[in-house]
């Protein structure tokens, strides 16, 4: 008997304690802190060793940096031993792996938008990163991500063998309760990633926004598992 489908679900950008808490009761295996600078959602490495305490077993947090140096990258792991780094700038696959020093990361694709996404070779991508847990496909959008929108989702051959079914994908930019069951249905990613699709502004998350993106993500799991539904 085939397992039910099931996707893991990153909520990032958290800045409150209350919102860590509401994401953990709405159903989040992981939960994104932003140690950019440049960011509205930015945290230091203390805060987010602060808000990560408050997570119970088995909700994975995760550290995002851009273009960040190894002294960044030192302070944060401290203050968050265990969590799972996200290289979501320029950071080329020989930088991403010595910053990681020994430690599972995942590298952000930053897609372009419209037409032009269709000239963004994934699997290339890929295979560059092939040391990354994971690849995470985010759109390019100035800021480097947390923009909500979205790429071309049919530009890229989800049924080749190395995107197929692969446990290294994670779909991300512009993901909201509203589109995130067609994203799943067609990517079938590993996991998904949403940051402003359940915010009432930047760093501020909506509780209700992030219980209706939870129950998407299952609809979508649900349809997916059903032995009904066309191969």
């Amino acid at each position: 008997m085939t397992a039910p489908h099931r996707t893991r679900i990153k909520i990032c950008g958290l800045t409150r304690e209350a919102d860590v808490d509401a994401a953990v009761q709405a159903g989040a295996d992981a939960i994104g802190f932003v140690l950019y600078p440049a960011s509205p959602r930015h945290v230091s490495p203390q805060r987010a060793g602060e808000l990560a305490r408050r997570l119970p077993p088995f909700v994975t947090p995760v550290l995002l940096f851009v273009n960040a140096d190894a002294d960044l990258i030192r302070q944060s792991l401290d203050a968050v031993p265990g969590a799972l780094i996200q290289f979501h700038g320029d950071e080329s696959p020989l930088e991403a792996l010595q910053l990681a020093a020994g430690r599972p990361f995942m590298r952000a694709a930053r897609i372009p938008t419209g037409a032009a996404g269709a000239g963004f070779d994934l699997l290339k991508y890929a295979a560059d990163h092939a040391a990354a847990q994971a690849i995470l496909l985010d759109a390019l959008v100035d800021g480097y991500g947390g923009g909500g929108h979205s790429f071309d989702w049919t530009a890229f051959p989800w049924s080749h063998p190395q995107l197929n079914a692969s446990s290294r994908l994670v779909l991300s930019g512009g993901l909201t309760p509203a589109n995130v069951t067609d994203g799943i249905r067609l990517v079938r990613p590993w996991a998904v990633d949403v940051s402003s699709g359940v915010e009432v502004s930047k760093g501020i998350k909506d509780a209700g926004r992030m219980q209706a993106f939870v129950a998407a993500v299952r609809q979508a799991d649900a349809q997916l598992s059903s032995p009904s539904r066309s191969p």
